[in-house]
C-alpha cells in the first residue's frame, strides 16, 4: 500500500508539473492500471472536498455525481484510445490515460471554486485544460506532425464535451434544513397570503394619467431572488424615478427576494403581465410613457433567470415579453435590461415608438451580479451616474456606456458592449417628457 501512495504521489506531483508548465517527462508518470484507479478515485476525491467546503460542510454527496464521474472517466480512456490510435501506438493507451488523468485532481480543486467568478474565468480555466491536456499529449506520444494536431482534436473534444456537453451536477447537495431555511418565506402561511394583497394593493394603487399631460409610468421587474444585488438595485432606482422623474404613484417594483416578502410582490411573469396590462389601462395612450426596468442574469438564450424558493418560477424571454407588451396597450416604451446577453431582447422589442437599452451584446456577458453589491455594472453607470448628469434616457445610455468600458477595461474584463435602439417614433415623445419637471 506504501508503494502505492508513493506512485500516486509521483503522478499528482507530476501532473501539477504539467498543469503549471513546468518541466515533465513520461518517465516522471508511474503506469498501471491500479496506478490509473487511484488517479481517479483521487480526483473524485477533490471534488467532493471542494463541493463539501463551499457548503460550509453541510448537506450530503449527490448520489447523482458518481455515475457522471464515472461517466468522465470513460470519456478520458476513449480520448486517450483514439489518440494512440493516431499514433499507431496502442500500447501507450494506458501511459497517455494516466498523463490526463494526473492533472485532474488539480483542476477539480480549482473549477468549482471559480466557477462563480463569471464566464470570463471560465473561459480561462477551459483554455488552461486544454492546454494541459495538449501538453500530455505531447510529452507522452510525441510531438510529431500531423499526429499531434490529431491528438489535440481529440482532447479538445473531450474538454467541450465534459464542460458543455455533460449536465452540471453539484457534487454537494444542501442540507433538508437549508432547504427548508431556502423556503421559509413563501412557505410561511402570513408571507404566502400577503403576496396576493401587496400585488393588488399595488395594482390598485396606480393613479390614472392626466388629460393633455404627458406622465412617465415605472415599472422595475427583478425576479431572481438568489442574489440580493438586484433587489438592491431595484430600490434605488424606483426612488430616483419616484423622486426625480415624478412617478410617484404611477409606479410600481416587482422583485423576488426572501427578504422583501413584506416590501414588493415577487418578480413573477403572471404578476408582470398583470402590472403592465393595469398600467395601460391607467395610462394615456397617446401622451403618456413607460420605462420598464429589468434586472436578473440572462443566459445565451436570453432568458431572465427567476428564483423564489420554494416556487418554480418561469423564466422571461424577449419574446414573451414583447407579447406581454403589446397585449398591455401600451405605446411609447423605453426598457432597459440589465443583464447578461441582454442584447437579445433589442430585436424582438424594438420598433417605431420604443427604446430598448440592454447592458450587454447578444453574445457578451455584463458584470457586477455578484453578492454584496448595491449595483451591476451597468445599473451603477447608467441610474447613478448618467441619470444624476442628465434627465434624457438616450444620452444617459451614452455615458453610461463610456463608463462601463472604462472600468471593464480596468478590469481586464472582456468589453460587454451596451447596447441602444431608439425608434424614430418616440424621439419627440421623451423630448416632452424630459423637459417636465418632477412632480
Amino acid at each position: 500500500m506504501r508503494f502505492r501512495l508513493s506512485s500516486l504521489a509521483k503522478n499528482l506531483l507530476a501532473g501539477l508539473r504539467l498543469a503549471l508548465f513546468l518541466p515533465v517527462r513520461a518517465s516522471d508518470y508511474r503506469v498501471s492500471g491500479l496506478d490509473f484507479v487511484l488517479l481517479a478515485l483521487s480526483g473524485f476525491v477533490a471534488w467532493v472536498a471542494v463541493g463539501a467546503v463551499l457548503a460550509g460542510f453541510e448537506g450530503e454527496l449527490n448520489p447523482l455525481a458518481i455515475p457522471m464521474y464515472l461517466a468522465s472517466i470513460s470519456l478520458v480512456l476513449g480520448t486517450a484510445l483514439l489518440v494512440a490510435l493516431a499514433y499507431g501506438a496502442q500500447e501507450k493507451l494506458l501511459s497517455l490515460a494516466v498523463a490526463l488523468s494526473a492533472s485532474q485532481p488539480w483542476f477539480e480543486l480549482v473549477v468549482p471554486a471559480a466557477s462563480g467568478l463569471g464566464e470570463v474565468v471560465l473561459w480561462i480555466l477551459v483554455g488552461w485544460t486544454l492546454i494541459a491536456s495538449v501538453r500530455a499529449v505531447a510529452v507522452v506520444m510525441g510531438a510529431r506532425r500531423p499526429q499531434l494536431y490529431q491528438g489535440t482534436l481529440a482532447v479538445g473534444a473531450m474538454i467541450a464535451i465534459a464542460f458543455f456537453v455533460f449536465p452540471e451536477t453539484d457534487v454537494w447537495l444542501p442540507s433538508a434544513a437549508q432547504d427548508e431555511e431556502a423556503g421559509a418565506g413563501l412557505a410561511d402561511e402570513r408571507a404566502f397570503h400577503l403576496q396576493g394583497q401587496l400585488i393588488e394593493r399595488a395594482l390598485a394603487g396606480l393613479r390614472r394619467g392626466r388629460p393633455g399631460v404627458p406622465e412617465l409610468y415605472f415599472v422595475g421587474f427583478a425576479p431572481d431572488g438568489s442574489q440580493d444585488v438586484f433587489l438592491r438595485e431595484m430600490r434605488y432606482v424606483k426612488r430616483l424615478f419616484d423622486e426625480r422623474f415624478g412617478t410617484a404613484g404611477r409606479s410600481i417594483a416587482l422583485a423576488s427576494s426572501r427578504d422583501a416578502l413584506e416590501e414588493f410582490p415577487i418578480g413573477s411573469v403572471t404578476n408582470l403581465s398583470r402590472a403592465l396590462n393595469r398600467v395601460g389601462e391607467a395610462m394615456n395612450t397617446e401622451e403618456d410613457a413607460l420605462f420598464l426596468f429589468l434586472s436578473a442574469h440572462g443566459d445565451r438564450e436570453h432568458r431572465l433567470s427567476a428564483s423564489q424558493p420554494p416556487l418554480e418560477l418561469a423564466a422571461l424571454t424577449p419574446t414573451a415579453l414583447a407579447r406581454i407588451l403589446q397585449d398591455s396597450g401600451i405605446k411609447w416604451r423605453v426598457i432597459v435590461v440589465s443583464a447578461c446577453y441582454s442584447g437579445g431582447y433589442v430585436e424582438p422589442l424594438r420598433d417605431d415608438n420604443t427604446v430598448v437599452i440592454a447592458a450587454a451584446a447578444p453574445d457578451r456577458t455584463s458584470f457586477g451580479c455578484e453578492a454584496g453589491r448595491e449595483f451591476t455594472y451597468f445599473g451603477q453607470a447608467y441610474f447613478r451616474d448618467a441619470l444624476a448628469r442628465t434627465r434624457s434616457f438616450t444620452q444617459a445610455f451614452e455615458i453610461a456606456k463610456e463608463l462601463v468600458a472604462k472600468q471593464e477595461a480596468a478590469e481586464g474584463l472582456e468589453p460587454s458592449r451596451p447596447q441602444m435602439w431608439v425608434g424614430p417614433g418616440i424621439a419627440e415623445r421623451l423630448k416632452q417628457l424630459g423637459e417636465r419637471p418632477s412632480q
